[in-house]
């Protein structure tokens, strides 16, 4: 798989030489594309059905999760926008764009920023998910963030002038970092990192600065030995995972040998040292768990390894992956990715400054997996529990990363040139996300009625969980 590189620019056909060259290309494009038209949207005839889209999604996914899968997307309009990443693709794919396409996220909602272990043991913070990801419009990731502000906002009841004031600092911070990453050198630009110490230290809003410690240190908690006992008991003398259905279920013993196959296969991905390390253990037992919102219904399993003695345990989660949604607005119907878990695991390496040592991909029974730790001090900050002043604060970090991630890939030079310090787009983008958010809204109202009217499956309230949990 080769990842694009600085001619990777869609509509641009040539890529100048230098970075002022560059810079003064991304000035030009304000011609093509105006600021103003980054505040457009309006449903059009043409808009692809959302419900249709949703429910084609549904193909291929366990029968059984789909009305899980709905009822979390049901729970209200942020849990409608984290499952309607096909939706999103859709309309921005339709809305102007300057034609530099990086890498992006390709599902950069505001949940989907939070921390986990590096190889070296700090905990950092960063995107953390990659199911999406793509080469694609710079623009498509960050309408896609500044709209999550937005409805996110509105659901934790804060006011409009607090929703849009967010989402200008969240393009202002997108803006400054691309600015100041264009200008380092390729390889300094590829070791810049937020660790969570560092992030604590420089939010100025005490309310989130006390959030971001609570958040960081429970994260700290999510390793594999301290949550064995919570998801695993004691049968016959050996260690099995405990079932809660329908969220956490026991495989049969078929699927446990594809499994196990199919980390005997993922051994090869990793890198020698980790391939040795990872080697050391054997599978004790393996189970299928339900995780997330546009997740759901995938197939996604956890593994338990053990090692040289009971306490040595590492989890292990196994991933479904398909074709990102934005693969159609790219290239078409074709393919393109040989491997979607390759994909999403050279991706992820590609938009995060470090990455889980353990994450490699696999095929199980015809299907495409990426494989990565389970436990690994991950978690993020509760949306509900950011308050209305430090919303501004919490999304100006989240646009940093997404820059950060950006300027890794290709294009960083363009994309300042185009948007300059950001308070014009920021305008633009502000209009756009409070559209959107009404879209959103109307969306998940449409859903909800067909639901309820039995056009879509929906699962019991008690399966429904929290839009604004992590998966």
């Amino acid at each position: 798989m080769v990842l694009p590189g600085a001619t990777g620019f869609g509509s641009v056909r040539e890529a100048p030489s230098t970075r002022e060259e560059r810079f003064a290309l991304g000035e030009g494009l304000r011609q093509q594309v105006p600021y103003e038209r980054l505040g457009e949207w309006a449903a059009s005839p043409a808009r692809f059905d959302p419900l249709a889209l949703i429910a084609m999604s549904h193909a291929g996914r366990v029968p059984e999760l789909v009305g899980i899968r709905v009822a979390r997307m049901a729970s209200s309009p942020y849990g409608f926008l984290r499952g309607s990443a096909v939706v999103m693709a859709a309309d921005v794919a339709s809305l102007p764009s300057t034609g530099i396409r990086p890498v992006i996220c390709g599902d950069a909602h505001l949940g989907n920023f939070g921390f986990y272990r590096s190889p070296e043991g700090v905990q950092v913070i960063d995107l953390n998910d990659f199911d999406e990801a793509h080469p694609g419009g710079w623009e498509w990731d960050l309408r896609r963030l500044v709209a999550s502000v937005w409805v996110a906002g509105r659901e934790n009841g804060y006011a409009e002038a607090a929703c849009e004031l967010a989402v200008r600092s969240c393009v202002e911070a997108y803006a400054a970092e691309v600015a100041g990453l264009a200008t380092m050198p390729l390889l300094a630009r590829s070791f810049n990192r937020l660790d969570v110490n560092r992030l604590r230290d420089t939010v100025q809003e005490r309310t989130l600065r006390d959030e971001i410690k609570r958040a960081a240190k429970t994260a700290r908690r999510r390793t594999s030995d301290r949550v064995l006992p919570k998801l695993t008991a004691e049968v016959a003398g050996r260690r099995r995972i405990v079932a809660e259905p329908p969220i956490t279920t026991a495989v049969s013993a078929e699927d446990h040998g594809a499994i196990a196959a199919g980390l005997d296969d993922y051994l090869g991905t990793l890198a020698p040292h980790w391939r040795r390390v990872v080697g050391g253990y054997t599978l004790e037992d393996a189970a299928h768990r339900v995780v997330g919102v546009g997740s759901v219904g995938l197939r996604a399993y956890v593994a338990l390894l053990v090692g040289s003695s009971p306490d040595d345990v590492l989890f292990l989660q196994l991933k479904e992956a398909r074709r990102s949604v934005l693969a159609r607005f790219v290239h078409g119907d074709e393919a393109w990715h040989s491997h979607q878990g390759q994909r999403v695991v050279e991706y992820q390496q590609a938009l995060q400054t470090v990455s889980d040592p353990l994450l490699g991909w696999t095929t199980i029974a015809g299907r495409d997996y990426y494989v990565r730790q389970f436990r690994n001090m991950k978690g993020t900050v509760p949306l509900n529990a950011i308050t209305e002043s430090a919303l501004s604060d919490y999304a100006g970090i989240v646009g940093y990363l997404l820059a950060k991630g950006h300027a890794r890939t290709s294009g960083a030079s363009m994309i300042a040139g185009y948007l300059g310090d950001g308070a014009a787009a920021g305008e633009a983008l502000a209009t756009f996300a409070r559209r959107y958010a009404d879209q959103t809204e109307a969306d998940h109202a449409a859903l909800v009625a067909a639901a309820k009217a039995g056009r879509l499956p929906l699962a019991d309230d008690a399966f429904m969980g929290s839009a604004f949990r992590p998966g």
